[in-house]
């Protein structure tokens, strides 16, 4: 099942009987548990009928023990599994095709058969997935919801961090949502919660900008790694050499392999414009997975470095990464080498 398609029928008071809820982004895990923990029984149910058990501490014969207990003057029973990864007998290893022996079935394979109609037990299994060939998984996406929480791609975060906002009548712009995107990752965990910073510090309905970002995350508007991608691509060498000296002087916060993997990115993408065809805004903001605010910068740095100059470059992307990891490093400190970086970059 897709994330939407849960949390609609949860809303609905559609329930299932097992949710087992996988995969590497712990986020939208979180917000399915969260909802059922909060919202299906009522305050005086939960007393009797809602339990939070930790992976780490049970057996799948625990899980199988609670999730066969029946309601107390309520119409179903909670319980979550959290950390649920750490049960050694909870799934197993065999894949369709194999010629395994035992055939015997797992205890949670023959819960998920036959499932307690009045139990709605909550599997969180992070930062892993189980394999869908295996039959448990069969039947979990037979009798039961099995949700797959894939890692989000770097060049979906910005629009992800635009419908949160606008799910909760805020907006950003493309600069400021690049900007959080650079800084925060992935983490979806993570920039939520700076999101919602930001907000308890911002009257309603309002637009994020760089200088919110600024102020209340601490992310410097004028020295990141993004306004250091367009100083290079523009050829803005004082610009670029003043946010080099404030990396060089703030080496914990702006670690140089982050800035690498950061320049490395940026011109894979100028890259990929030297070679498309169509380089009309629409088509170039699709190829290159950006807000078609900033084709605009791709097409005018793509004129000042040729492809000639783009293979250089990624020579000395390759040498000095290699070099912030300690190969034939000597004794340069950091900043050093990233001003070593930059110069032939821009040179």
């Amino acid at each position: 099942m897709e994330f939407n398609d849960i949390m609609s029928e949860l809303k609905k008071k559609i329930y299932r009987p097992v949710y087992f809820l996988m995969g590497e982004e712990p986020y939208f895990i979180d917000m399915i548990s969260d909802y059922i923990e909060n919202n299906v029984l009522d305050e005086s149910e939960k007393e009797f009928n809602q339990s939070v058990l930790y992976g780490r501490d049970i057996t799948a014969a625990d899980v199988i023990g609670a999730a066969k207990r029946f309601p107390m003057m309520s119409e179903h029973q909670v319980i979550i599994i959290k950390e649920a990864q750490n049960i050694k007998d909870l799934v197993g290893k065999e894949k369709e095709g194999d010629k395994a022996k035992d055939k015997t079935k797992l205890p949670f394979e023959t819960y998920i058969e036959n499932p307690q109609k009045s139990t709605i037990l909550v599997i969180c299994y992070k930062y892993k997935t189980i394999d869908k060939r295996t039959s448990v998984a069969k039947l979990i996406d037979k009798n039961a919801a099995l949700f797959d929480s894939k890692k989000i791609y770097d060049n979906k975060v910005p629009d992800w961090i635009n419908n949160y906002l606008k799910g909760k009548e805020y907006t950003v712009g493309p600069k400021a949502s690049a900007l959080l995107t650079e800084y925060l990752g992935t983490n979806l965990s993570k920039v939520s919660n700076e999101l919602d910073k930001l907000m308890i510090n911002l009257p309603p309905k309002s637009e994020i900008t760089v200088e919110h970002i600024q102020t209340n995350i601490g992310i410097s508007k004028d020295y990141n790694v993004f306004e250091l991608q367009t100083a290079i691509g523009s050829k803005e060498v004082l610009k670029a050499n003043r946010i080099i000296n404030f990396f060089s002087s703030n080496e914990k916060e702006h670690p140089m392999v982050m800035t690498i993997t950061s320049l490395y990115g940026y011109f894979c993408k100028m890259l990929t414009y030297h070679f498309l065809q169509d380089k009309s805004k629409a088509s170039v903001a699709s190829a290159l997975g950006v807000h078609p605010f900033f084709v605009g910068d791709y097409e005018k740095a793509a004129k000042n470095f040729s492809l000639g100059k783009l293979k250089s470059i990624f020579c000395y992307l390759r040498e000095y990464d290699l070099k912030s990891k300690g190969v034939d490093r000597g004794s340069a400190s950091e900043g050093e080498l990233l001003k070593e970086l930059v110069f032939k970059i821009m040179h």
